[in-house]
């Protein structure tokens, strides 16, 4: 019950933990000295031999003692708190740090769900197994044994018998642990499972909705919901049953000592004041492993939650460049990639892009547009053949150097909760003229003039905004980057026509002085492009200018006069 490699996370936690039994073992001296004097007061008493001088002495130890024990109980509480404090701060630090390097990836390891859920709960649970059980784990050892040592000064026996009816509690710890291991791993499981199935109904109750299948996600919902119920019951009839067990071993234990020690009293090999003293203390044989065990479902959803944490820190992260980025021609060379390994999503692609011209990637859906446009951005790494920017590769290039003269755009930009002004200062932490600059070109500065200008304040999302306006303010953010390459993935979809226009009007501007890479399935929005890379299942079926696929029956073609015909027929109707 004891993971070294979580210990050896978090150093910082030993001293307090080290601390916390220091002033608990203290406690116990502080206990034993209180006991002593209770028990001798109490055989005088029954032998009718004390004053009240000696009972105004006791009371006086007594109190002392109370209040040294308060003390000592405040220092080992204030160590766990301590202990817990650097536990939250340092494992919630690990973990985004860890996300940050793996650049959007943790998603192949575990769901945003499960993130979300082990970096709550999971790092709640791990706080209580630092600030409680393993103090108490190391306690409950110390304790017997200085019980043992203080009774074997008087009577030996009594003191082994108390001392080895103690790790029956540990054995019956041990007896279920395994079960438990496995049970709590499927708690852990099936809570973060419906986590997972919550957020994507949450995410996805518009549509739900639409389509009225809301009812069939709820009966979905509610039979994850039941299994977590059921899984739940599980954990604590175990917890129930162990604590049944230690109890009946604790408080059994502690009758058996007072029995024994009732025994050697009458025999005469024990004092009336020896024999008042181990009815006081045999219960406190057996209390602190008593606590240990009640502690041992938390250690046990600790350790299930520290897998989960390890899975997230012990993912390989990107291989980080060293090179700088310096602008020049944008190669792919024989280029494929596989998310599995086998299948490949892209094959053989060999493309050059220019700084100056607008270069377009079109192809149906399905062809490995996306695919491709996560490559250029490095969101998917390590793919065969090569990949160069001025012929270095990418992979090569430092991350910050790489995403400082890279923009990327795509169709479910996120506009964060807060002003304008904030959401414009992730690009630029420019001037207010400057941010104005970049909304006009985005007409949409005489929109926010009518409210609190760059203060305005948005939702979660920019669901205060309309979607064609939540596009135009995510290219406003991207104009005041002013990268060296910008790649926009299907940045005109799912918007008004005035906002689609505006947005391909910025497009071609920006492409006079930098390197554009446009994704589009509207194959009118690249008609003026400089370049056109056609793609048909994972392939690169086709390049060249409008007029040039134009003029050849290939795939482009059919695509244009297709798409023709169904604009054509829509102007028809309307």
């Amino acid at each position: 019950m004891i993971k070294k490699e979580l210990i050896g996370l978090i150093p910082e936690t030993k001293k307090y933990i080290a601390l916390n039994i220091l002033f608990q073992w203290l406690g116990l001296l502080v206990n034993i000295a209180m006991m002593y004097n209770i028990a001798l007061l109490l055989a005088r008493m029954l032998a009718g031999a004390f004053s009240h001088e000696m009972l105004l002495q006791v009371f006086m130890v007594v109190v002392g003692c109370i209040l040294v024990r308060m003390a000592l109980l405040y220092g080992a509480n204030r160590m766990a708190y301590l202990s817990s404090k650097q536990v939250k701060e340092k494992l919630r630090k690990l973990i985004y740090q860890k996300l940050l390097l793996l650049q959007g990836r943790y998603e192949k390891i575990l769901s945003t769900a499960q993130v979300v859920q082990v970096t709550n709960e999971g790092v709640e649970q791990l706080e209580t197994y630092f600030g409680a059980y393993l103090p108490q784990f190391f306690y409950a050892i110390l304790a017997p044994i200085t019980l043992f040592m203080v009774f074997s000064s008087f009577d030996w026996m009594i003191g082994l018998v108390l001392l080895l009816g103690v790790w029956l509690i540990p054995v019956s710890i041990v007896l279920v642990q395994r079960w438990a291991k496995k049970l709590l791993s499927r708690y852990w499981d099936q809570y973060t499972t419906m986590g997972d199935t919550f957020l994507e109904n949450l995410q996805g109750l518009t549509t739900l909705k639409i389509y009225q299948a809301d009812g069939y996600r709820h009966q979905l919902m509610n039979k994850e919901a039941e299994k977590f119920r059921k899984i739940t019951m599980k954990v604590l009839i175990m917890q129930l049953n162990s604590i049944s067990i230690m109890d009946l071993v604790a408080y059994g234990g502690a009758a058996l000592g007072m029995l024994i020690a009732i025994a050697h009293l009458q025999a005469g090999s024990l004092t009336l004041m020896q024999g008042i003293l181990v009815l006081l203390l045999a219960a406190d044989f057996f209390l602190p492993m008593r606590t240990l065990g009640s502690f041992f479902h938390i250690a046990m959803n600790g350790m299930a939650a520290s897998d989960k944490i390890f899975k997230i820190l012990g993912a390989s992260e990107p291989k980080q460049g060293s090179s700088h980025f310096e602008l020049g021609d944008y190669c792919l060379q024989d280029v494929s990639y596989s998310y599995d390994g086998e299948k490949k999503v892209l094959e053989d692609i060999n493309v050059v892009f220019k700084s100056g011209q607008l270069s377009a990637i079109v192809g149906r859906s399905g062809s490995g547009k996306s695919t491709l446009a996560a490559l250029l951005t490095k969101q998917l790494i390590d793919p065969q053949g090569r990949l160069t920017i001025n012929g270095t590769l990418l992979n090569d290039i430092a991350d910050n150097d790489f995403y400082a003269h890279v923009t990327y755009l795509s169709h479910q930009s996120y506009i964060f909760k807060g002003s304008v002004r904030e959401n414009l200062q992730l690009a630029d932490i420019a001037d207010d003229q400057k941010m104005w600059e970049a909304l006009e070109k985005v007409k949409l500065a005489a929109f926010l003039r009518q409210l609190d200008g760059l203060d305005t304040q948005l939702n979660e999302r920019g669901s205060n905004l309309s979607g064609g306006q939540q596009q135009r303010l995510a290219l406003a953010r991207a104009l005041l980057a002013d990268s060296d390459i910008y790649i926009f993935d299907e940045a005109t979809s799912n918007i008004d026509v005035e906002s689609e226009e505006l947005i391909i009007e910025n497009i071609y501007q920006l492409a006079q002085t930098k390197m554009v890479i446009m994704i589009s399935h509207r194959l009118a929005n690249v008609a003026a492009s400089d370049h056109i890379v056609v793609m048909d299942q994972g392939m690169v079926v086709q390049q060249g200018s409008h007029q040039e696929l134009l003029a050849k029956d290939g795939h482009y073609k059919q695509l244009w006069t297709m798409q023709r015909a169904l604009e054509d027929g829509e102007d028809d109707e309307a």
